[in-house]
């Protein structure tokens, strides 16, 4: 999908409110979450890159309600990036 932000999709297809765009650069493919709730989460957090995003989600427990698995969807996001080439 695409609105004045750019690409995006729905992490949590249940809660369309919460967005997850994405964005190919030379050297990564970058996500940005957007909250209709939480109008400064887009202004609060940047692009962060897939690499920095893998490497925290080793680290993730699976104890905690946030899956960063499915959230920062990486299959989703290239389907997406080569589907708006």
């Amino acid at each position: 999908m695409k609105d004045e932000r750019g690409l995006y999709y729905l992490p949590y297809p249940q809660n369309p409110q919460t967005r997850m765009y994405v964005v190919q650069r030379s050297d990564d493919i970058y996500f940005r979450l957007w909250n209709a709730k939480d109008e400064e989460l887009w202004e609060k957090h940047d692009w962060v890159p897939w690499g920095a995003i893998r490497k925290a989600s080793e680290m993730y427990d699976k104890k905690g309600t946030f899956d960063p698995s499915q959230a920062y969807d990486i299959r989703v996001a290239k389907a997406l990036l080569t589907e708006n080439e």
